[in-house]
């Protein structure tokens, strides 16, 4: 393949910034995306938030961490997005 190929590749995955949820499964986390969208009929900003489970092969990431996570070809029912980097860490208690 060459190099422009490549980077289209890459370029079309879906990238999503989020908060670690829970890390309580073996490496995977969910995580849980907010997004502001303005509501059709009132026009006031409303917060929608879903929540995906992401493959961490090293178990890096803990809850309240904030991390970014990429799309990926299925890795089980649920699992369709892996864990790229750690953006901020939570303060621990």
């Amino acid at each position: 393949m060459s190099e422009n190929s490549e980077n289209t590749l890459e370029r079309r995955r879906k990238v999503l910034t989020g908060t670690v949820y829970s890390n309580k499964m073996a490496r995977t986390i969910v995580v849980e995306v907010t997004q502001r969208v303005m509501h059709p009929k009132y026009g006031k900003y409303v917060k929608r938030r879903r929540r995906f489970k992401a493959h961490d092969e090293l178990q890096t990431a803990r809850t309240g961490d904030t991390v970014t996570i990429a799309s990926c070809r299925p890795l089980s029912r649920d699992k369709t997005w892996r864990l790229v980097k750690v953006v901020e860490r939570a303060p621990e208690f």
